[in-house]
């Protein structure tokens, strides 16, 4: 159900590291997504888990530098001279094809817009944890391997005679087929067209515009604007190009962004059906009497402060004494 989309938007990313999953976006509808895992500065009973170590969420990481290690040898694998057994094996780098072991599973997607689309995922990857960030809580113990899958995506061409990087994503689900492999980079690449669909409800329709002071007002405007976004969409046929002088006319006829549909909904409006009854005249309420001040302060929710990390182990256990 996802439809491909061209990983040259992708370049424009503020990629993380995939050595390290920390946050959010595409979960497969097998996995819900988990829960958000407290903050390390609170009081725990139990080891911390990796952030979000059991999401099937690709992560985007583009620097050439990344790495990633291969699951142990095996318990029986030692050195020559005894010692404990090794916890990773062999060292992937991007920036070193040498290094690349042969891929376990490879696929080649055609795109309108970019040529062949080809993903390579390699499995049971991981990434070496360090006792940094959240982990500095539990530095006597040891950190946990989170294996998952690799992926690095690669087109033929892009648009604007721009350079063809490659865009690596990692994926904490194994032993994925092809088919999975390119439902996750597609979903990844899809995931811009919600953050433009957020944007446009809170710049062009005011998502965020009132001062709310209850949640059940919220949830009843964000309806509004759902509903209000919705009527956009079904009059994107309907509607002419009103656009500023500055701006570039629309390469396709009747195919306008749905924040040109809102400018030119007013000539829409005259012509369509309503559904809904005439609106009947009614007395405003008396309201609070001219020249008082409104003594119903808004209450203010504590949102908690966020206290800067130490940045290693030995700052870390100086503060706490």
């Amino acid at each position: 159900m996802t439809a491909p989309a061209g990983p040259g938007r992708a370049g424009a990313l503020r990629c993380r590291a995939h050595a390290a999953p920390t946050r959010e976006e595409t979960a497969t509808p097998s996995r819900p997504p988990p829960r958000t895992p407290p903050r390390t500065s609170r009081p725990r009973t139990r080891p911390p888990k990796p952030p979000r170590a059991s999401s099937s969420r690709p992560r985007p990481s583009r620097r050439s530098s990344r790495c990633g290690s291969t699951p142990a040898p095996g318990p029986d694998r030692r050195g020559p001279k005894g010692g404990r057994p090794r916890r990773h094996g062999g060292v992937l780098t991007f920036a070193r094809p040498d290094t690349w072991h042969t891929p376990d599973t490879a696929t080649a997607t055609d795109t309108a817009r970019y040529g062949t689309a080809q993903a390579t995922a390699w499995d049971r990857t991981h990434p070496r944890l360090t006792h940094r960030g959240p982990w500095l809580d539990h530095a006597e113990e040891e950190p946990p391997i989170p294996h998952g899958t690799l992926i690095r995506l690669e087109v033929e061409c892009l648009p604007g005679d721009r350079d063809l990087k490659p865009v690596r994503l990692w994926c904490s689900a194994t032993t994925a087929t092809g088919t999975d492999v390119d439902l996750w980079w597609q979903s990844f690449l899809r995931r811009f067209d919600l953050e433009h669909t957020f944007r446009l409800m809170k710049q062009t329709l005011g998502w965020t515009a009132p001062k709310i002071r209850h949640a059940d007002t919220a949830d009843l405007w964000t309806w509004l604007i759902i509903a209000a976004h919705t009527q956009i969409r079904l009059a994107r046929p309907l509607a002419e190009d009103v656009r500023r002088p500055w701006e570039r006319p629309a390469t396709e006829p009747r195919r306008l962004t749905p924040a040109r549909v809102r400018r030119g909904f007013r000539n829409i409006r005259a012509t369509a059906a309503r559904p809904a009854a005439a609106p009947k005249p009614s007395r405003p309420g008396p309201g609070r009497p001219p020249g008082s001040k409104n003594k119903q302060r808004a209450p203010r929710h504590n949102v908690g402060k966020t206290a800067k990390r130490a940045d290693s182990i030995k700052e870390h256990q100086s503060r706490r004494g």
